[in-house]
């Protein structure tokens, strides 16, 4: 099969993110195919206000998709058919909706490679039900602005002829072409342009990025740096824009200006 046509399904549902309108629950899918996990996540949900569907393969996954607006997408790893993995890389080729992996224990492979396919975050197996409700409303208010006073008044950052709207969310090139980024990515670009010039180690940006609740391994910050290196960087395997500290971090070097 084509790639453009294997993508097609997902591509046509999932184009673009909107904004969870105040009068409407936020739903979440969950890609689970155990069905006890399963139940007491969709349980879990609904007591904590979310609108809850569960699916078991991709292609329940596309139906509910292509039948409801879903805001965020939970996914297991190991599924029927398709993994987990497969389905976040062509969920993330289409749309910047926020993903969390559901991962076994000790498997930081899996972690790591999904989270450089473009997951927002991993919960990993046995997990805490409030840290995963915890991780939720995180990337859902991110993904969705904040909508905070504050974020909404920012005025847009520019550093070599790229613009950073923090309204929208929206990352576009010296050539006015929007690039797609994921939640985290975006918002650690963010907290990089904020702070020019600064050497912010990987607890830094794990803290200014998602606070206190998610606590990713730093391993997965080099994973988002590097991605983000791709979409920015003239050249990723030399970069002069997001350099590497040696035992410190990482410093963003060019002038930022708000505009």
């Amino acid at each position: 099969m084509r790639e453009n046509d294997e993508m097609s399904g997902v591509a046509e549902i999932t184009s673009t993110l909107h904004p969870t309108p105040a009068d409407r629950k936020p739903c979440i899918l969950l890609v689970e195919d155990d069905a006890e996990i399963s139940r007491m996540l969709v349980e879990v949900l609904s007591e904590n206000g979310f609108t809850a569907l569960s699916v078991t393969s991709a292609t329940e996954m596309e139906a509910s998709m292509a039948a409801a607006t879903v805001d965020l997408v939970v996914l297991d790893i190991m599924l029927p058919g398709e993994d987990g993995l497969s389905i976040c890389r062509r969920l993330r080729a289409a749309s910047p909706i926020p993903i969390i992996m559901l991962t076994a224990r000790g498997a930081d492979v899996d972690r790591i490679v999904g989270l450089e396919i473009g997951a927002d975050d991993y919960v990993t197996k046995p997990f805490n039900s409030r840290e995963l409700i915890a991780r939720i409303r995180a990337l859902l208010r991110r993904a969705q602005g904040g909508h905070d006073g504050s974020r909404l008044r920012a005025r847009p950052l520019v550093f070599r002829g790229w613009r950073i709207d923090l309204a929208t969310r929206q990352l576009c090139n010296p050539e006015d072409v929007q690039v797609a980024m994921t939640t985290v990515e975006f918002d650690l670009l963010v907290v990089l342009c904020q702070n020019p010039g600064r050497i912010l180690s990987r607890d830094q940006l794990i803290e200014l990025t998602h606070g206190r609740l998610a606590g990713p391994l730093e391993r997965s910050i080099d994973v988002h740096i590097s991605r983000i290196r791709q979409k920015i960087e003239p050249d990723p395997r030399d970069p002069t824009l997001i350099k590497t500290v040696r035992l410190g971090g990482y410093i963003f070097t060019p002038l930022v200006s708000e505009v």
